[in-house]
């Protein structure tokens, strides 16, 4: 259920940008040359053999977790039951959706990147020397296992789509489908992890049963436009990307339209759910929604005419309004159940 690796989704910036390595001179090392990097990036080969600790939480990267907890938690509002007497339930899940599968996707893509991270970010975990061995492999496989058993304590459908957050974990970066060398795959892993299964999970936990169908809606509509957000963070290494092979949507349908694409599928989604609150009578939300999203129509326009420049700026201020609109509808669809609507 959480997601597939990406650095950061800004609010959350987000990552995976389908390249851990931007050089376009980067050569992938051997198991043994990485080895023999060293926290130097390439002194004598440190003697160790156990990983040490603060590493491998920066392998976990926790500050990739926001984004799939912060959906988590949308489809616990959402799901219409109290919150308080189930605060085992939501502790669980919120383990599974950050620290748990998150994690796993960050050690599993930090594994399959660490030649080419080698020589383009040596002091990383892995190449630094400070993860050795395989021991970035080992910790993938336990925190895999350990996602898998919490997901089973806490039901069927919260199992089920473990399962699923793990599997595109793994398919994101390992051979032979690796899924973030090409930006159609890849942004629609990541966008169904990072929306999609988090909110499904979060409301599946709460409730113990499949969760209802407009929650699901909800949660399957901010993931397709989740696949915008993903763009927005492959404008940051563009010419290492194609240099690389890795065909992310910029490399291949140029800078202004990728921008152009990722506007509008952000948008898409969030009109579809304005549809949904306004038909539902959910007058209130619906317009601080509508609100949410005419103000990244403000912003669009500028991040288009300067895509590389502006990314950043649209992914911290349009990525912001749109969670935000996530959270608001959230609340509306607690209403209508609520309402036995």
């Amino acid at each position: 259920m959480s997601t597939v690796s990406t650095s950061q989704f800004s609010p959350v910036s987000s990552a995976s940008s389908a390249s851990s390595a931007s050089s376009p001179h980067a050569r992938a090392l051997s198991d043994r040359e990485v080895a023999s990097h060293g926290e130097s990036g390439g002194g004598r080969p440190l003697p160790r053999r156990w990983p040490v600790p603060s590493a491998v939480v920066q392998l976990l990267k926790p500050v990739t977790w926001f984004a799939p907890m912060w959906a988590l938690g949308c489809g616990v509002v959402s799901a219409g039951v109290p919150i308080l007497s189930n605060w085992a339930s939501i502790v669980g899940a919120v383990l599974l959706a950050g620290p748990m599968v998150c994690g796993t996707s960050q050690a599993a893509n930090d594994w399959f990147d660490r030649h080419v991270d080698a020589i383009n970010e040596p002091a990383r975990p892995i190449p630094s020397g400070r993860v050795p061995g395989r021991w970035g492999l080992y910790v993938a496989l336990v925190w895999t296992t350990l996602s898998l058993l919490v997901g089973a304590a806490l039901g069927r459908w919260v199992f089920i789509a473990s399962i699923v957050g793990l599997a595109l974990a793994w398919a994101y970066s390992a051979p032979p489908l690796r899924l973030k060398l090409n930006g159609w795959w890849g942004n629609s892993a990541v966008g169904l992890c990072y929306e999609g299964l988090p909110w499904f999970t979060g409301a599946a936990a709460l409730s113990h049963r499949l969760p209802d169908g407009r929650i699901t809606s909800l949660a399957l509509l901010y993931s397709f436009g989740a696949f915008g957000i993903m763009i927005l963070n492959d404008f940051k290494a563009i010419d290492g990307d194609r240099a690389l092979g890795i065909r992310t949507l910029p490399v291949q349908l140029g800078v202004r339209r990728a921008a152009m694409l990722a506007c509008a599928v952000m948008a898409l989604p969030q009109l579809v759910v304005l549809g949904i609150l306004f038909g539902q009578g959910r007058s209130f939300e619906g317009s601080v929604v509508a609100l949410l999203v005419a103000l990244q129509g403000v912003a669009m326009p500028i991040f288009v005419r300067e895509p590389r420049k502006r990314a950043p700026l649209y992914n911290a201020t349009g990525t912001s309004f749109y969670v935000a609109g996530m959270l608001v509808s959230a609340f509306a669809m607690r209403a209508l159940l609520a309402g036995g609507r």
